[in-house]
C-alpha cells in the first residue's frame, strides 16, 4: 500500500483529477477550431450545426472562387492571400534584422534607459488593439504620403517585435561572454567573433522569432482593419468582409485553410529549434 501511495505521489506522474482537468482544458482551447473544421464539411446549402451530412460542398465553392471571384468581389482572395504574404514575409524579415542587434544590446551591454526600453519593447502585448490600430491610422492620415501596404507592414512590425527580440534575447542569454573572449584571444576582431561565433549560437531564437512575426502578421486583423484599403486588403480581413452582410460559408473552407498553414509552419518551428531559443 506504501508503495502504491508513493508511486503516484511521483514527479512527472499526474493524477486522474489532473489529467481530466488538463484534458477539459485542452478540449476547450481547441473547440473553436474543431468547430471551424466541422462546418467546413458541412453537405448543405445553409448553415447548421452540427451539420446533418458531410462532404466537400464548400470546400468545391471555395476552389471555384479561389480561381475564378466572383464579379461583385471589389477583391479576389488571390490577391488578399498574397498581400498576406508579401505583408508577413516582409514583417518578418524586418521585425528579425532589427530584433537580433537588440536582443545582443539588451543582454550585454548596461545603459540608462534599459529598463524602459525593454517595457517598451513589451508594450504591444498589453496594449489594447483597437486603440493601437486607430493610433498608427491618425498618425499615418497626417503624413502627405499615402504608404499603403507600408503602414500595415510598419503595425505588423510593431506587434512581432516583442515575440522576436524575447526569443533572439533567450538565445543570447544561453551564449555566455565567454565564447567571444575566447574567439577574440585566437586572432578574431569583436565583429568577426559576434558574427562567426555568436550569431549562429542565436539560430534557434533567430529562427523561433522569424516564424512566430509571420505567425502573427499573417493572422493579423484587429490592427489592420484600421489600416487597410481596398488594393491592401489581406486575407483575414477579407475573410471577414464575406461575412458582413450574410455569412458565407466558405469561409469555413478558408479559415480550415489558414488553421493547416499555422499548424504547418508550428510543426516547422518545433522541427527546426524545439525547445531551444523559444520565448513566449
Amino acid at each position: 500500500m506504501s508503495t502504491l501511495r508513493l508511486s503516484s505521489a511521483m514527479p512527472g506522474r499526474l493524477s486522474r483529477t489532473t489529467g481530466l482537468l488538463a484534458t477539459i482544458v485542452l478540449f476547450l482551447a481547441a473547440l473553436p477550431i474543431l468547430t471551424m473544421i466541422t462546418m467546413s464539411f458541412g453537405n448543405s446549402d445553409t448553415l447548421e450545426f452540427p451539420p446533418q451530412s458531410f462532404g466537400l460542398h464548400w470546400y468545391r465553392a471555395a476552389w471555384q472562387t479561389f480561381v475564378s471571384p466572383d464579379a461583385s468581389d471589389t477583391l479576389s482572395m488571390g490577391t488578399a492571400l498574397t498581400t498576406s504574404l508579401i505583408v508577413a514575409i516582409s514583417t518578418m524579415v524586418i521585425a528579425t534584422a532589427v530584433s537580433a542587434p537588440a536582443a545582443y544590446a539588451l543582454s550585454r551591454y548596461r545603459f540608462r534607459g534599459k529598463a524602459v526600453v525593454e517595457q517598451l519593447v513589451a508594450l504591444p502585448l498589453v496594449y489594447p488593439l483597437v486603440m493601437l490600430g486607430l493610433s498608427l491610422l491618425l498618425v499615418f492620415n497626417v503624413l502627405p504620403v499615402e504608404l499603403g501596404m507600408v503602414r500595415l507592414i510598419v503595425a505588423h512590425v510593431i506587434l512581432a517585435l516583442p515575440f522576436t527580440v524575447k526569443n533572439c534575447a533567450a538565445s543570447v542569454a544561453s551564449i555566455g561572454p565567454e565564447f567571444e573572449e575566447a574567439a577574440c584571444l585566437m586572432g578574431a576582431s569583436p565583429r568577426r567573433a559576434l558574427f562567426d561565433v555568436v550569431l549562429p549560437l542565436m539560430r534557434p531564437g533567430i529562427l523561433a522569432g522569424m516564424l512566430f512575426a509571420f505567425i502573427i502578421s499573417f493572422n493579423e486583423f484587429t490592427v489592420t482593419f484600421f489600416l487597410y484599403s481596398i488594393n491592401t486588403m489581406t486575407l483575414p480581413v477579407w475573410l471577414y468582409s464575406r461575412t458582413v452582410s450574410s455569412l458565407d460559408p466558405t469561409v469555413f473552407s478558408f479559415a480550415a485553410f489558414i488553421v493547416l498553414i499555422d499548424f504547418a509552419l508550428i510543426w516547422l518551428l518545433e522541427r527546426l529549434v524545439g525547445d531551444e531559443g523559444v520565448a513566449l
